[in-house]
């Protein structure tokens, strides 16, 4: 076997890797050694800045098998035909730690999916619950801040977070999800992912439909106590890493089969819930699953930086046949995703091998930039229209437009029949077992009690019990009962 040559960034070889140049033995390092300080220098911007959210994060590669024809619904060329598959890949992430944070807390996961399609890449970013806490993206930089560490203390306060969901009662409902029994999961492998927010499907004949995504998982859904969680984390704060990447190492390759809930865009304006609320979700029994196809991870990324922290996602990225809805924080996530990463990575980031489209070439007028590598032919021109070969527009829409009305200027949501921030967390208290209730106020409890002030504690209270009178009732006396201790 050939042995392989040291380079410095240049491609000259290496002589020397164990000794830095000095004036003698014994003597100062000389600054005329470009492979020292090419090292050094390098090194020291080995690290790109890190997410604000989603920051903890590992990754797969994949693929998406299609199993039932939803060619009525959409036209979508990777969804068109029974047995088509498209190469993916899948990056899940917690929300609110650091990159340094450990896997089994308690938090809302990521779910950012890629598809290679031959129309470009397709991102889904999703959560692994169908709610979010928050409706409108104005509130998005606040809610973030009120979870992460606290300027001062430097560590998540407990007063930061309930005084926020004490004073944004939409979040009620995600509230209750997270501090349920899955909002600790076992493992990415044992937890199901959701699109969210609201999207759009648009057929062959232009009619559109609303749609909404879950991937529901194949190996069961699995979670952990608060307890579990904790004798976890000391042992491995890694544990959801290490178990994805050693699942596939053995070829026990995870899946996930793709549902969807579609809804005739006519129907959304009399829906007795917006449904274009993110704190919301369409009960089943009103729009029923409607199976898709299968997501398989079978492939870990060489290279953990490169592939799974520059992986760069943006629901921005549709592709024909599939496009945005009036969905408030999809609306707003549109161009934050997307700006977030070219802040990260580069206006370029796009050219990345892992962002970089498969069978699709990109090709447009954009130039130059940091870390460009996609120039063209020498005669390409850097503008449009132009008389020259360069590419040129499509008549076709992506997908439907979006129906506007009204004057301009801020406004709430318009309201629907079942249109408040309670009903649907009563409704999903009143499914949950009592052992699951009682782990439920046993988790909001631990965390409320630790708060400071008693209004922030009575205005989470008070949404408790607008939910769910019995709700509301158990985890004041549970507060109460932990605060007099």
């Amino acid at each position: 076997m050939t042995q392989r040559v040291l380079t410095t960034e240049s491609g000259a070889p290496v002589a020397d890797n164990q000794n830095s140049a000095t004036a003698g033995a014994g003597g100062p390092i000389l600054l005329q050694d470009g492979h020292l300080l090419e090292k050094l220098a390098r090194f020291n911007r080995e690290r790109i800045p890190e997410r604000v959210v989603h920051a903890r994060g590992s990754g797969a590669y994949g693929y998406f098998e299609v199993t039932d024809d939803v060619t009525a619904f959409t036209r979508a060329d990777f969804l068109s035909e029974v047995g088509r598959r498209t190469e993916t890949f899948l990056r899940f992430s917690t929300v609110a730690d650091s990159l340094g944070g450990a896997d089994a807390v308690r938090d809302p996961r990521g779910f950012a999916l890629k598809f290679y399609t031959n129309d470009g890449n397709y991102d889904l970013v999703g959560n692994n619950t169908p709610v979010f806490f928050i409706k409108d993206p104005i509130k998005f930089p606040d809610f973030i801040h009120s979870q992460k560490r606290d300027p001062f203390t430097g560590r998540q306060e407990p007063d930061n977070v309930w005084d926020f969901w004490g004073n944004s009662p939409e979040a009620t409902h995600q509230v209750t999800w997270l501090m349920g029994d899955r909002g600790i999961p076992a493992s990415y492998r044992h937890m199901n992912g959701f699109g969210s927010h609201t999207y759009q499907w648009t057929n062959a004949a232009g009619d559109a439909y609303f749609v909404k995504y879950h991937f529901k998982t194949n190996q069961g859904v699995r979670s952990l106590s608060a307890d579990q969680a904790a004798e976890l984390v000391g042992k491995d704060g890694n544990s959801h890493q290490t178990d994805l990447l050693q699942a596939i190492e053995r070829g026990m390759n995870p899946s996930w089969t793709l549902y969807v809930q579609l809804m005739p865009a006519a129907e959304a304006a009399d829906y007795r819930f917006n449904p274009f609320d993110v704190t919301k979700v369409w009960p089943h029994a009103d729009y029923p699953l409607q199976r898709v196809g299968r997501l398989v991870l079978d492939r870990n990324p060489d290279n953990v930086f490169a592939e799974v922290e520059q992986a760069a996602f943006s629901p921005n990225n549709f592709v024909p046949g599939i496009g945005p809805s009036p969905d408030k924080m999809l609306q707003g996530r549109l161009f934050a995703y997307a700006d977030a990463q070219r802040y990260r990575l580069g206006i370029n980031h796009t050219q990345l091998p892992v962002n970089a489209p498969r069978a699709a070439t990109a090709d447009n007028y954009g130039r130059d930039g940091l870390h460009a590598t996609r120039y063209g032919s020498r005669h390409d021109k850097n503008y449009e229209p132009n008389s020259y070969a360069g590419p040129a527009q499509t008549d076709t829409a992506l997908s439907a437009p979006l129906p506007v009305q009204g004057w301009t200027g801020t406004h709430e949501a318009p309201a629907h029949t079942k249109d408040d921030d309670f009903f649907q967390a009563g409704e999903l208290y009143r499914l949950m077992s009592a052992d699951e209730k009682d782990r439920l106020i046993a988790n909001i409890a631990g965390g409320l009690s630790q708060v400071s002030r008693d209004d922030v504690i009575e205005k989470n209270l008070a949404h408790f019990h607008a939910a769910d009178p019995e709700y509301g009732k158990r985890v004041e006396e549970a507060v109460r009962a932990l605060r007099e201790d």
